[in-house]
């Protein structure tokens, strides 16, 4: 008779152990919020935003405002994920490119780029394309300098191979460079989205226009904390749902891994 599989081999104890952990880190914070030891006026105890979040569903409209935010996040995922992979080939393909702007890129992937809404209200107005387009920037020299690298890493013999089946540049790009670069290039997607993301929701916030940042920033200005706090809880709530994209985008891409 064989042994049943321990817990730890189960493929559900990843989620149960992150589940198990997350509800465990809250009973702490609510005990240490009603010990004094944490502010209840900067961090508020966890079952009063639980209790906020039908207030929130219901009185501020939190599905259409987040519906509008993932758009928005979706539409700057799509154009960073575009034109950050052509930047990076472009950067592969020319040399002299790459030298002349492989640093400033990298610059601009640390720059505080959100201080640049109101040159980009100037440019777009007050609407959601200033807001995609300030994800669009934030978004995007991560995901150059991560396809950079993985086409820039690609072993040497896997090239070599491909020449020695005499393959054009098109074929050893779609065969060989691309596809070992695939995994080195959803890790600068990821980072490019959280750029992305942070900057569409700080931007939403600053401008106060629609979406989940607009409604953070009338939640605090009422002195809502929980209800502030359970918005907050909808932008991770967006970004979970961005990363699930990608994984599965990624698994699609890469059924055999």
């Amino acid at each position: 008779m064989s042994k049943p599989a321990p817990l730890t081999k189960s493929r559900y104890f990843p989620a149960i152990l992150g589940l198990g952990s997350f509800a465990a880190f809250v009973l702490v914070v609510e005990f240490l919020v009603y010990a004094d030891v944490l502010n209840r006026f900067i961090v508020p105890p966890p079952s009063e935003v639980l209790a906020a979040f039908p207030r929130v569903i219901m009185q501020e409209h939190v599905l259409s405002r987040f519906v509008l935010t993932a758009s928005e996040a979706l539409a700057a995922s799509v154009l960073v994920t575009i034109f950050g992979i052509a930047g990076g080939v472009l950067l592969y393909q020319f040399n002299l490119l790459r030298l002349a702007t492989e640093t400033w890129v990298a610059a601009v992937a640390a720059a505080p780029l959100v201080l640049m809404y109101p040159l980009y209200l100037v440019i777009f107005g007050r609407n959601a394309t200033t807001i995609v387009m300030m994800g669009f920037t934030a978004g995007l020299a991560p995901i150059i300098l991560k396809t950079l690298e993985g086409l820039v890493g690609t072993r040497r013999v896997l090239i070599n191979v491909g020449k020695s089946f005499n393959l054009t540049r098109s074929q050893q790009f779609w065969k060989i460079l691309f596809p070992a670069a695939l995994p080195t290039i959803f890790v600068g997607m990821r980072l490019g989205l959280i750029f992305a993301l942070i900057n569409i929701v700080g931007v939403e916030y600053l401008i106060n226009f629609g979406g989940l940042g607009q409604l953070i920033n009338e939640l605090a200005e009422r002195f809502d904390l929980a209800g502030t706090y359970a918005a907050i809880c909808f932008v991770i709530l967006v970004s979970i749902i961005v990363f699930m994209l990608t994984e599965r985008l990624e698994r699609w891409l890469r059924p055999a891994g």
